[in-house]
């Protein structure tokens, strides 16, 4: 729903800003850089979605004709292996977004390190639905995806 509202929000920068560009010919200043935040926010959150719902590039049918206990481990491994590239986003994410928080973006006045923050919550996020995934593959259950 976070996805949902920040899409809308891109929409409304962008046609504001075409409106006060070819309307009343004063562009916005803002209103592009605050669109082009909101994209990597809502592209970090459809990722993440993107492994709580597995929709994420997988070899099901080769996992498929495996059998059921060689099956049960390459699933947790490559969720594991999910998580661990989650954790190496959030880890990477944090360090840029240390080096660039004093940094401030001209437009919108807020830190350049705003930008990798959302490599962290996409990461933070890709660890946690990884580890859900894990959890109901241990205990035989199934995932219900979010857009049901």
């Amino acid at each position: 729903m976070l996805a949902v509202v920040m899409l809308i929000g891109i929409i409304v920068c962008v046609q504001y800003q075409v409106v006060g560009r070819y309307v009343f010919n004063d562009t916005p200043t803002w209103a592009e850089d605050l669109a082009l935040q909101l994209v990597l926010y809502v592209t970090a959150l459809g990722v993440a979605v993107g492994v709580r719902d597995s929709g994420h590039i997988g070899l099901d049918s080769l996992v498929s004709l495996l059998p059921e206990s060689a099956r049960l481990k390459v699933e947790i491994l490559i969720h594991a292996l999910v998580a661990f590239f989650g954790a190496i986003m959030v880890w990477s994410g944090w360090m840029w977004t240390q080096l660039k928080w004093t940094d401030l973006k001209p437009m919108l006045h807020i830190p350049v390190g705003a930008d990798y923050l959302a490599l962290v919550v996409a990461g933070i996020l890709i660890v946690l639905f990884s580890i859900e995934h894990i959890v109901a593959l241990l205990r035989g259950e199934e995932v219900v995806p979010a857009w049901n």
